[in-house]
């Protein structure tokens, strides 16, 4: 009996993996959502087996639904992968865990209809569902842990084992679904009573699968070794955040926080951040400056060329700022044609280069964009020499910028060239 037991196992294995990894292969022609719901269909299947149905092995005894259809499905989630990219196999992760918890919710609310009898003695077994209820409920969890961690845990092991496909998969794959037999088999017995052996022997049958679904695997590399040339690790910390959606999140609060046209921060930004990073730098025993800058004749593009072409101006001066900005510099739209730069660790008379030259290459960009070069007056202050508050450092380097405006525009003012002679403007 174990042995033809052990035989049907192989059997349903190998038709696991079969039908599956054609799917896979098959999924440019074919659609990869067709490879996504034959993986998500049997999860109540696997869990009714897990709960319900065992064989006996040479070993001990283990469920079908465990050893081959769990085990197939996590090392499915990880051939997926592998083969595509954390963006992609993150779409069955999360469908999983969503779809399996609908189930749920909807046999919690089904289990309170008043029923009626199709036949005699056909009535539904309510404990039954209770039973699966919370099984499905864990294993669920458990899938949605066990999927994350043999992903992140492959590329981890790539740093020491490489291109060695076979023995990454067979370390995490053993590694995961030790976790996932323990983690299972507590929630089995809590509700069922299940025995130890049950434990003992599932995590045997499991290790064997994964060592049998391996060798499919590098079976199926070999026949199609140019189909998908796989890359090499990639970085621990991208693939979490990709798989957790977390970049998504981080790109929404990010773009949350920018001025839709010029791509900068807008002045809200300015509004609640710049005090405390000016307050970190100053009690850190540090400099900083804030240069405010204000496009010349901004009024006269619009009257001249149409809103259009202006935005394009604020659109143009903005990327040429983003494009020398420093990993201390904060960039912000601060009103109109204005922006405001907070420059931490820059003194004075590096604040003053700065300054200029981003006057410059404003100009010369905007001459090859445009018809005619746009200008900019900078006027700058730096704290903690002339001011240690964001609000005192704003109004001196908002009084430099007039300066420059009376001067005769296109130009920079600071603390280092304050005193010169004021030519009248334009």
């Amino acid at each position: 009996m174990a042995f033809s037991n052990s035989l049907l196992l192989v059997a349903q294995a190998a038709l696991y993996f079969g039908v599956m990894i054609t799917l896979l292969h098959w999924r440019r022609s074919i659609g990869l959502g067709v490879f996504m719901c034959a993986l998500g269909v049997m999860h109540f299947l696997e869990t009714y087996l897990a709960s319900v149905f065992y064989v006996q092995l040479p070993f001990g005894i283990i469920s079908p639904g465990s050893t081959v259809l769990f085990t197939g499905k996590l090392l499915m989630i990880l051939l997926l992968y592998v083969k595509e990219d954390a963006a992609t196999v993150r779409q069955p992760i999360h469908g999983l865990l969503i779809g399996n918890f609908l189930i749920v919710g909807l046999v919690m609310l089904l289990r309170n209809h008043e029923t009626v009898e199709l036949a005699a003695g056909r009535a539904p077994d309510i404990g039954f569902v209770d039973e699966m209820g919370l099984l499905m409920v864990w294993g669920t969890v458990l899938l949605y842990i066990d999927s994350l961690a043999i992903i992140l845990l492959y590329e981890r092991l790539g740093r020491w084992l490489g291109r060695h496909f076979g023995l990454r998969v067979l370390i995490c794959g053993a590694v995961v679904l030790t976790f996932d037999q323990l983690g299972f088999f507590l929630a089995l017995h809590w509700v069922s009573g299940a025995p130890v052996e049950a434990l003992v022997g599932g995590w045997i049958a499991k290790m064997l699968a994964v060592l049998l679904y391996t060798l499919f695997f590098l079976i199926y590399l070999a026949l199609f070794p140019a189909a998908e040339p796989k890359g090499g690790p990639r970085r621990f910390r991208d693939v979490f955040q990709a798989l957790t959606y977390r970049e998504r999140y981080e790109d929404l609060l990010r773009s949350s926080h920018l001025d839709f046209l010029t791509k900068v921060s807008h002045r809200s930004q300015f509004d609640t951040t710049a005090k405390a990073r000016l307050a970190e730098v100053l009690e850190a025993g540090q400099v900083a400056s804030l240069l405010i800058i204000d496009i010349d004749h901004f009024k006269r593009v619009n009257d001249t060329y149409g809103h259009q072409a202006g935005d394009e101006v604020l659109a143009t001066v903005a990327r040429v700022l983003r494009d020398n900005q420093r990993s201390d510099d904060h960039v912000f739209r601060y009103g109109g044609e204005e922006f405001v730069i907070l420059s931490l660790r820059m003194g004075a008379e590096a604040a003053q280069s700065f300054a200029d030259r981003l006057r410059r290459q404003i100009e010369e960009v905007t001459r090859d964009a445009f018809l005619e070069a746009v200008t900019v007056s900078v006027g700058i202050a730096s704290a903690p020499v002339e001011a240690d508050s964001i609000d005192a450092l704003f109004e001196a380097a908002d009084r430099r910028l007039y300066v420059a405006k009376a001067r005769g525009r296109n130009r920079v003012v600071g603390a280092l060239n304050e005193a010169e002679p004021v030519v009248p403007a334009d």
